[in-house]
């Protein structure tokens, strides 16, 4: 959709203060003030306006609730917002062939976007299946370092297993598909976010004026995007690939301005000294030392790029995305997971190769192993081979002979499941019992409890929740909240945000746990990093398919989605928060007999707090992502509302929905966002 402050000197009296608090708490016994004066929690609550605001308001929420039993939106406040929709909807299918803005600007933008991704395609067809994977090999290994090392053939090695399981799974022509639309779009968005990020990274007033606009993109769930350019575009690759350029843009953007701006100040000077022009400085120091920067922002936006492109298949992206989102529709688990499957391949495939160039960059004796510009001749010559022996033998496409269906297999699975550990399990239940008692007590009570506050109510605590990031924070909240009753969505958002909040319990008492775990135990850690490593590269779709397998859709299937979606962010930064903090806290508190449990809770935690709100931000942005794409598999409210007006074409129904995801997510972002001290010391 980033652990504590390193410096002794200044963070050692607050660790100092906090760290002999706890401990003379322990020893003594008490809960109120300690020995040495230091307030006990009451007493921090008490000295603490803001906090006492909270309370306060959420007092009045509840009581308002218990006595008024009903926070309905007034229908007086609501604004019809379809009704133009539906007529802009209409202006723009009935003039999209006639009107300039259409002849003279977008539909140049549609016909390059048509025309490239159907180039590349027809190269990738003419390479036949030989010749692409010989070609995702050798740029592999290139990427690798070459030669024999053992990070090059590592990596080839995952480029071969990528298009042979893909192929023996029948899934080759939708992959070439999806390929061909992520190589044009990644080339784009790539080129797009490093001029954005030049001119972030060169100008302090362009990074002023981007870095809002960054911001707000990063929390936008991704269906967000695809709304407006059906409108412009309609239903095809052109709405797809506009959406997927300015959904993945921002990651390059961002990380090429991190580049340039902590390049060396000593090299930088160094160049000035020697008569180098502003040019000569940005082309031989800023931009070389930015390289590394950079390649992160490539794998980025890499990841962005297949994440959209798979997603975007409900508007006519095709390729795999396309065999998920029929077989979601029908509940057909043995026809997504071969698409799942080679996504999640083409995902890792992808996130090796580039990760390899980066360690390349890294690894100063690169240049002895192999002489990389003289290895492209030999690497172009043995992808023409490999395309030239396919046509001789008459094999372009996969073979059909070669595929193996396990579409069978596998609803023969999920039916045991249903079957034995839905309901069968003695004592236990299983997973459909589970889904509907965690529907029944946890998210119905939510969802109720929201319902039931006035809805003045629910604006006055968010308000008081934003309070603590700043008072434009503040504003943002309050009429995010009111835009969303004003549009008449009032209880379908609060639905959403029911889920929102019962998956982001789940997720961050998991994730800390694990987190904590990871920190303190470096087996543990090794242990789940490639795990982690692997669900942080997999599209927001693929995760949909094992849930079905599960529990058969609905609300909790969204949930539990959500929650294996957004726990990798906050396991990691958990666990950097805890293992970054100041190391002479950790000896005191243990010079003065502190045990490991007291140690963590008195002096770990407290700590590492910037890097656990930075973690609850993360989760919040991550699970809304899910939840709202759970509403094609039976999570309703906003989620199914986009996906009806994308099927069916009821814009209005869907543009209002998608407005709604959009106030909901920058809200859930301005209140769960760490203050800006403590979102500095997080990433120190």
């Amino acid at each position: 959709m980033s652990a504590a402050p390193n410096p002794v000197s200044e963070k050692t009296d607050q660790a100092g203060q906090d760290t002999r608090g706890g401990l003379n708490d322990v020893r003594t016994g008490r809960i109120g003030p300690s020995a040495d004066g230091v307030p006990g929690p009451w007493s921090r609550l008490a000295g603490n306006p803001r906090a006492m605001l909270l309370v306060a308001a959420v007092l009045v929420a509840v009581v308002s609730a218990v006595v008024g039993g009903s926070g309905a939106w007034p229908a007086d406040l609501t604004v019809d917002v379809r009704s133009p929709l539906d007529d802009l909807n209409r202006w723009l299918v009935d003039n999209r062939t006639t009107h300039p803005l259409f002849l003279y600007f977008l539909l140049h933008i549609s016909n390059s976007a048509e025309s490239s991704v159907d180039g590349v395609l027809s190269v990738l067809e003419s390479l036949g299946f030989i010749g692409v994977t010989v070609a995702a090999v050798l740029i592999a290994w290139y990427a690798g370092g070459a030669g024999l090392r053992r990070r090059a053939l590592r990596t080839a090695a995952t480029a071969l297993a990528t298009f042979a399981v893909i192929g023996l799974l029948g899934m080759w022509e939708p992959a070439m598909e999806t390929l061909a639309l992520m190589v044009v779009a990644v080339i784009v968005s790539a080129v797009v976010g490093a001029l954005l990020g030049l001119a972030a990274g060169l100008s302090d007033r362009c990074q002023r004026v981007l870095r809002p606009v960054f911001d707000t993109m990063q929390v936008l769930p991704a269906f967000s995007y695809l709304l407006p350019f059906v409108l412009l575009f309609d239903i095809g690759i052109p709405s797809v690939f506009v959406a997927t350029v300015i959904y993945a843009a921002p990651p390059m953007a961002r990380l090429t301005a991190l580049g340039l701006r902590g390049a060396d100040a000593a090299a930088l000077e160094a160049s000035a000294s020697l008569g180098a022009s502003s040019w000569q400085r940005l082309t031989t120091a800023r931009l070389p030392l930015a390289r590394k920067q950079m390649l992160l922002g490539l794998n980025q936006t890499i990841m962005m790029c297949l994440s959209m492109v798979v997603l975007a298949s409900m508007i006519g992206a095709g390729g795999l995305g396309d065999e998920i989102f029929t077989a979601l529709s029908t509940v057909d688990v043995g026809l997504a997971l071969p698409a799942g499957i080679a996504v999640v391949l083409l995902a890792i495939w992808l996130d090796r190769t580039t990760a390899a160039a980066g360690e390349q960059l890294e690894d100063p004796d690169a240049g002895r192993h192999a002489k990389w510009y003289a290895l492209w001749p030999g690497i172009v010559a043995a992808v023409a081979g490999g395309a030239v022996l396919g046509a001789v033998l008459g094999r372009k496409e996969w073979p059909e002979a070669w595929t193996v269906s396990i579409s069978e297999p596998v609803n023969t699975v999920v039916d045991w499941i249903e079957r034995e550990l839905g309901s069968g399990v003695p004592v236990l239940g299983g997973t459909l019992t589970w889904s509907e008692g965690f529907a029944n007590w946890v998210i119905n009570p939510v969802r109720d409890a929201l319902l039931a506050t006035p809805w003045w109510a629910l604006l006055l605590v968010a308000g008081v929740l934003a309070l603590r990031t700043g008072w434009k924070a503040v504003v943002t909240v309050v009429l995010s909240l009111a835009a969303i009753g004003a549009m008449g969505l009032w209880d379908r958002s609060l639905d959403t945000l029911s889920q929102v909040l019962a998956a982001l319990v789940v997720t961050l008492l998991l994730g800390f746990a694990i987190g904590i775990l990871a920190a303190r135990v470096e087996r543990v850690e090794r242990v789940i990093r490639p795990v982690l490593d692997i669900m942080q590269t997999m599209p927001q779709f693929i995760y949909l398919i094992p849930v079905i397998a599960l529990f058969s859709g609905g609300r909790t299937a969204a949930v539990a989605a959500a929650v294996v979606y957004a726990l990798p962010a906050v396991v990691r930064i958990t666990t950097q928060g805890i293992r970054q903090i100041d190391p002479s806290a950790l000896e005191a508190a243990r010079s003065l007999g502190a045990g490991t449990g007291q140690q963590l809770r008195q002096v770990q935690l407290p700590l590492a707090r910037p890097a656990l709100q930075l973690a609850v931000n993360q989760g919040v942005v991550l699970v809304l992502a899910i939840v709202v794409i759970g509403g094609m598999i039976g999570g309703g409210a906003l989620g199914v509302d986009v996906v009806r007006g994308l099927a069916k074409g009821d814009l209005g129904l869907g543009m209002t929905a998608g407005i709604a995801i959009v106030c909901l997510g920058l809200l859930l972002d301005r209140i769960s966002q760490p203050s800006a001290a403590a979102r500095e010391r997080a990433l120190v």
